[in-house]
Formats: C-alpha cells, structure tokens, sequence
C-alpha cells in the first residue's frame, strides 16, 4: 500500500519528466543569414543586426540559431551557399545584398525571407509593391535616387571649381538608371560634366570619384579610398564604411539603422506573419560622414557649413 508522501512523490517524479519533454520539444528557430561580402567587411551592419535581435529579446546561441554564410566577395559562391541554407530547412534567410535576394528568390519560394536592404525591390522583381509583397520576401528597401544628386551637390559645395566627375557605377544594380537620371540633372544644373564608368569586375576600378551602391565597390573599399587620395581626388561614397577606411565623404542612407530594424521583420515572421502581408520598409535615417585626415591628405579644406550639417566627423 502506497502512502501519501510516496504518491507525492511519484506524482513529482511524473511532472519533472513531462517538464523535461516539453523543453526538449520546444524548437529553438533557426535562421539563416547570407552575405555576398565577408563578415569583416560589414563587421558594423552584423553588429546592428545583433542589436536590433536583442532588443526583441533574441540571443544567438540561447533562444536563437543563426547559420552565417559569406560568399567573400565571389558572387558564384552565392547558389551552393543559398542551397546549404535551404537544405538546412532553416525557419527564414535574412539577405545582405540584392544578389543574395536574387539567388534565394530563384532557390526557394516557401522559405521567408527578410531583405536587409534593396535598392529596388518592385523593379528587381522581389516584391509585387511595396505595400504588399505578395510572396516569401520582404523587409527593407534602401532605394533613394535623390540622394545621388544631394552627392553631387555636396562635391559642387566642397570643391570650389568642379567642372567634371567621374560616376563609379554598377549598371547590373536595380535602379541604376533612376540613380543616373538623378545625377545627370543635377550635374546639368551645376554645370558639372559627368563621366560615366561601369565597374562590373574589381579590374575595372582605376578612375574617380562618385561612388554608387556596388558589391564589387564594398569589398574594395580600401583600394577605393587608397586610389582617390593617391590621386588627389575628392571622393563621395554612398556608405560611411568608405569613410571608415580612409575615404573622403560619405552622404546616404544609414545601412546600420535598417540592418536593426531587420530584425522585426525576424520576430514577425517567426510569431507567425506572413511575408506575403508585412509592407517592404523604405529608409528613415540619412547620415553625412567627412574624413578631416583624408581631405588634408588631397588639400582639401571641408567649409564650416558643411562640416556643421555632417552627422560624424573622422579626425
């Protein structure tokens, strides 16, 4: 015969087991994270996406998998990349680029994915609006052409005689001719010269400098900035990453501010929304960045105005 304190103690024994069952049933997600570039290259954008997943309450490692994959800059390596995460069967994929969106828009149509940024996502063919995307991709859009002609307008403020520029860009980037309509009028207006060169392969950086959103042109940065100051050349870029490693001037949207945002679109989707219905984000936040070093370097003196407008000053 059984006693109270030892059907208590069975009764314990039980719900200890089924606690135990239940924490092991509970899936942590898994989430990939695909980048044509390299983790050092965009140390700051990983860094604000941790960020933004901590603030929701996410802990890579605790309630959390996050599977990284970095193409390096060879964008072949983006389709067996995009197959790894597939055959993982992870919860979504976050993309770090527009030909990481393209390789895993072509890989999988039931996997969600979250855009960390995008130039164009209606003109690349990811999303059927903005206000509803209508498939397995959403997120943030990055695309602003104005700003192209705000660079330029600052370049005309910075040098006091800018007669021609030459437009680093990527003709394969999904609103590149928006970007160039932009440019071109301004550069009318100012009676600026534009010279245009299409830099598709690392070989063909050589001249400079207004530098427009390219894969090729982040991974090279360095040999970027190097060149100009080699050359004398004020140069504008479209990310202060350039700044960062010795570039001039940088004006545009802020990548760090959308790659924290990004993360509400993980935890959406992870409670349970679909791709299909969260709106595509456009950018908020706009920064200035001016490199004091890099302009002494060329003889440049950066006018107090300017410098008063900028969001960071590189000294």
């Amino acid at each position: 015969m059984r006693t109270g304190s030892q059907w208590l103690l069975i009764l314990l024994t039980l719900a200890s087991v089924h606690l135990a069952e239940a924490q092991q049933s509970k899936k942590i997600p898994r989430i990939g994270y695909l980048s044509s570039t390299s983790a050092s290259v965009t140390s700051s954008r990983i860094n604000a996406f941790h960020e933004g997943l901590r603030e929701l309450g996410y802990v890579e490692g605790k309630n959390l998998v996050i599977e990284w994959r970095f193409a390096e800059g060879k964008l072949d390596r983006l389709l067996a990349l995009t197959a790894e995460l597939v055959r993982l069967n992870v919860d979504m994929i976050v993309s770090a680029s527009t030909p990481v969106t393209a390789a895993v828009k072509d890989a999988t149509v039931t996997i969600p994915v979250v855009m960390a940024h995008d130039p164009d996502p209606v003109s690349s063919g990811f999303v059927a609006s903005l206000a509803r995307p209508g498939g397995n991709i959403t997120g943030l859009a990055s695309f602003a052409p104005e700003l192209s002609g705000k660079r330029l307008e600052v370049l005309q403020e910075i040098t006091a005689r800018l007669a021609r520029v030459a437009l680093l860009g990527y003709s394969a980037e999904p609103g590149y001719v928006k970007v160039l309509r932009e440019i071109e009028l301004a550069a009318g207006a100012f009676n600026v010269q534009v010279q245009k060169l299409d830099v598709l392969h690392p070989k063909d950086i050589g001249k400079a400098f207004l530098v427009l959103n390219s894969p090729v042109f982040i991974v090279h940065r360095k040999e970027l900035a190097d060149l100009a100051i080699r050359n004398r050349l004020p140069a504008m870029y479209y990310s202060p990453e350039f700044v960062e490693d010795g570039g001039l001037i940088s004006y545009g949207v802020s990548f760090t501010d959308l790659y924290r945002r990004a993360p509400t679109y993980v935890d959406k989707i992870l409670r349970g929304a679909k791709p299909a219905d969260l709106p595509v984000e456009q950018p908020t936040k706009f920064e200035l960045v001016i490199n004091l070093k890099a302009a002494k370097q060329i003889g440049l003196t950066i006018p107090p105005n300017v410098l008063a407008r900028a969001d960071r000053v590189i000294k």
